[in-house]
């Protein structure tokens, strides 16, 4: 899986968490409000994880990403 992948999946995991959790110590204990809530919580990072043009998850962070790595490469092979 790749790194990108492992990042939406942790931040609609934290999504999902902060949720649940703020919903019980406010109360909220019906089971089917809470999982209404933890769904739509996922609902975010999910979208911008399709959305190719997020500058988190898409192919901006993919442009900047390889950008950043060509630069890194650049500067080792001049240290050396």
């Amino acid at each position: 899986m790749e790194k990108k992948h492992l990042e939406m999946i942790k931040s609609a995991l934290r999504h999902f968490a902060v949720t649940a959790i703020a919903l019980y110590a406010a109360g909220v204990t019906d089971i089917k409000a809470l999982a209404f809530a933890t769904a739509a919580a996922v609902v975010g990072p999910a979208i911008r994880g399709i959305d190719k043009n997020d500058p988190s998850f898409g192919i901006v962070a993919d442009t900047v990403e390889n950008a950043i790595i060509a630069a890194a490469s650049k500067s080792k092979k001049k240290t050396k």
